[in-house]
């Protein structure tokens, strides 16, 4: 590769880790082109990406970004999966393929700048979607206005059953 290429690939490549919100570091010796293209595939549908990276070059890219502390990391050869959205959903998927694929390796991630480990990332992956729980704060915003109105208008219906049962008791009496 000529230096021109490398400049290239460390430009785009620190694009990338400076956007990404969730890295991880996977080892991925013995795994098949196949195997990779699944892991790949399965990454997009969760809106996240699979880069191999020499470590040179992601050593240099890696600075002046979050993923800096991972510089001690880069020893073995390794796989960058960056997600830019929901961390939750990649994670998902890693540990999922590494269960089924012993050949892959998570390392080490990085998740708003915080180093994760191997069980931080097993803990993210146990979490419900962004979805789900974005779910679950509607449902719970929604219950309190309409437990509120159900309080407030217990005091004019019972008025009205009062009024109500006071006309019926005037009317058997008449």
């Amino acid at each position: 590769m000529d230096r021109r290429t490398k400049e290239q690939i460390v430009s785009e490549l620190q694009e990338k880790l400076k956007e990404a919100k969730l890295g991880v570091l996977t080892s991925f010796s013995g795994m098949n082109v196949a195997k990779m293209e699944a892991l790949r595939n399965a990454l997009r549908k969760s809106n996240a990406e699979l880069k191999v990276v020499k470590n040179t070059l992601l050593g240099i890219a890696s600075k002046e970004t979050d993923f800096s502390i991972l510089a001690d990391h880069f020893k073995w050869p390794v796989a960058i999966v960056l997600s830019h959205k929901d961390p939750v959903g990649p994670t998902k998927v890693l540990i999922d393929f590494a269960k089924k694929n012993p050949e892959l390796e998570i390392k080490v991630g990085v998740l708003d700048g915080k180093l994760l480990t191997r069980s931080d990332i097993s803990a993210l992956a146990e979490l419900p979607s962004r979805e789900v729980l974005l779910g679950k704060l509607v449902s719970v915003m929604a219950a309190v206005p309409t437990a509120f109105v159900t309080v407030l208008s217990g005091v004019p219906r019972n008025f009205v059953q009062l009024l109500n049962a006071y006309c019926d008791k005037k009317k058997t009496l008449n």
